[in-house]
């Protein structure tokens, strides 16, 4: 920038105080002013801008100092590099809806239900249990009641059976008296017609002992098969005759109950018996005749 001295011109100085030198040094100043505001707003804008201003002067003066350049803007940072977008943020689980009060209302009415029923339940089985105790008691009592009348009615069936023993040994006995008798004097006569076994007292030694007819009469009861009821108790009679050895070789039925189940029963159990139990003496009798009823 040249110096404003360099290019002033001698011209002839205007008339009046203030159009003097003067007033040519404050249009100057004012003009210098103004230069240095716009210079200093326009350091924003573009590049400085020297400004030149001419001074006419009636007198040579020094010029006025330099303008002062305004330092140079700073210079423009770096674009920083965009920063990362942040990761976006999951949305937040939406709460579970509210429950329906009617499905609450409905889910707690089935729970009451069901709990009822399991006490309802648990009820039946101890009412169950219950009477299957007092079942089964009852049971017990009536089995053991049953026992007992089972009990008494074999005493009394036993006692009526040794009742019907006694009568029947002593009809027994009586019916064996009658048979001895009536052996003894069958073989009596036998012995006195002159028998192979007669002597000159046979009718006193060929007869059987006294307790003879009762064992032949418990041999063939022992046989005895009869399971029907005969009315009366009647007697069959049935003669007898043997080998020496006691076999029985013949019987004949000489007398009939009335029966015809009994006398049948009485001849099977004869045939059963197959001998006859020999005498004390051990003879047998050749022939004799035996008669039994059935509640003998």
């Amino acid at each position: 920038m040249q110096s404003t001295a360099d290019h002033l011109d001698l011209a002839p100085p205007p008339s009046g105080r203030w159009l003097g030198p003067m007033g040519l040094a404050l249009v100057a100043h004012g003009l210098l002013v103004v230069a240095l505001t716009l210079g200093v707003q326009w350091q924003h804008d573009a590049e400085p801008v020297s400004v030149e201003a001419e001074l006419w002067s009636r007198l040579p003066q020094q010029a006025a100092p330099r303008a002062v350049e305004p330092p140079p803007p700073p210079p423009t940072p770096a674009p920083q590099p965009t920063p990362p977008k942040p990761a976006p943020v999951p949305a937040p689980t939406p709460p579970p809806p509210a429950p329906n009060q009617a499905e609450i209302a409905t889910a707690q009415a089935k729970k009451k239900a069901e709990a009822e029923k399991k006490a309802r339940d648990e009820e039946a089985k101890k009412l169950a249990a219950a009477k299957a105790t007092e079942k089964a008691a009852a049971e017990k009592k009536a089995a053991a009641e049953k026992a007992a009348d089972e009990k008494e009615r074999q005493q009394k069936l036993a006692e009526q059976k040794r009742e019907q023993q006694r009568k029947e040994a002593a009809e027994e006995k009586r019916l064996a008296q009658l048979r001895e008798d009536q052996i003894n004097r069958m073989m009596g006569q036998a012995g006195a017609s002159g028998g192979p076994q007669s002597t000159g007292t046979a009718a006193q030694s060929s007869g059987p002992t006294p307790g003879y007819g009762a064992k032949v009469a418990a041999r063939i009861r022992a046989n005895v098969l009869f399971t029907d009821v005969a009315p009366g108790n009647p007697r069959a009679e049935v003669e007898v005759r043997t080998s020496p050895d006691g076999t029985i070789t013949s019987r004949k039925l000489i007398k009939s109950s009335g029966n015809a189940s009994w006398d049948e029963a009485v001849l099977r159990a004869i045939d059963r018996a197959n001998s006859l139990p020999k005498d004390t003496d051990g003879r047998v009798p050749s022939s004799l005749v035996i008669g039994l009823r059935p509640l003998d």
